[in-house]
């Protein structure tokens, strides 16, 4: 089984790995400047970097469809490519197509590109866009899959991680150039610069490690979610899928399953 997952950040990695640990085949897509916070665990990183590594799995950056299809054949690693509009299924023409963009709205997904398509987050319609949806938002029905309706409308708070919610996030000041002070991983304490955004600080609100921050130089816009802070302060889950990725990955899961034993029973309701 082949899955094409759009967006290659840390909760798209997350169920990528899932998917790769299954037995199935697994190329992302991603854009040319990639926004990703959580760098450490994203395959996002093979855009930048060429290959990069997650829990011990490689990606590698592909130039197009073809070199995904050869990097497939291999069945060693997760081919990334720069396709933002996914127009790669065409000639990969996968069994299954997850949208991980995480937009909180739908960008270009169609039910219609896969047998099964299965979309992340808020956005999307289960029957309208998709076969399946899978919430994201941190409670009880974190990670559970859809088959009727809509993920939980997005309310702009982070979830909270050791007692703290909005406090974690890093935001860019201004619009500009992103330039990193401190490296993912190191202890921050509360008032302290760890990036610049055209030379306006951008300060930790607590005290923790520095979970995530996005890439030197990149451009980013005011407001926009730059970094996170781990009031937990255990540098090692900067190198490990969180907890919220493997219950969002597994709800994906069930969904490939859920609606492939559909198919293949022919039992699949038409809307």
């Amino acid at each position: 089984m082949l899955a094409v997952i759009r967006g290659a950040g840390d909760i798209a990695s997350a169920i990528a790995l899932r998917l790769h640990r299954c037995g199935m085949f697994v190329a992302m897509t991603e854009i040319e400047r990639p926004l990703t916070v959580r760098r450490t665990v994203a395959f996002s990183e093979a855009v930048r970097l060429g290959k990069t590594q997650v829990e011990g799995v490689r990606a590698v950056r592909v130039a197009d469809a073809g070199e995904a299809a050869a990097v497939l054949a291999a069945g060693r690693d997760i081919p990334v490519l720069v396709d933002p509009a996914c127009a790669c299924v065409r000639e990969l023409a996968p069994d299954v197509v997850v949208d991980a963009i995480l937009a909180k709205r739908n960008v270009g997904t169609r039910r219609d590109m896969a047998p099964v398509v299965v979309a992340v987050g808020p956005g999307f319609t289960a029957g309208v866009d998709c076969h399946a949806v899978v919430e994201t938002m941190r409670g009880h029905t974190l990670g559970r899959a859809y088959y009727e309706g809509s993920a939980l409308a997005n309310t702009a708070v982070p979830g909270l991680i050791g007692g703290f919610a909005g406090e974690r996030v890093l935001r860019a000041p201004c619009d500009g150039v992103f330039s990193e002070v401190c490296p993912i991983g190191d202890h921050v304490e509360q008032g302290q610069v760890v990036a610049y955004v055209d030379g306006q600080p951008v300060v930790a609100m607590l005290t923790g490690a520095l979970r995530g921050l996005i890439a030197d130089g990149v451009l980013v816009s005011a407001g926009l979610k730059c970094g996170d802070v781990d009031p937990r302060g255990d540098s090692s889950y900067c190198t490990l899928v969180s907890d919220k990725g493997l219950a969002v990955a597994g709800g994906v899961l069930e969904a490939i399953l859920h609606e492939s034993a559909a198919l293949a029973a022919g039992e699949r309701r038409r809307k």
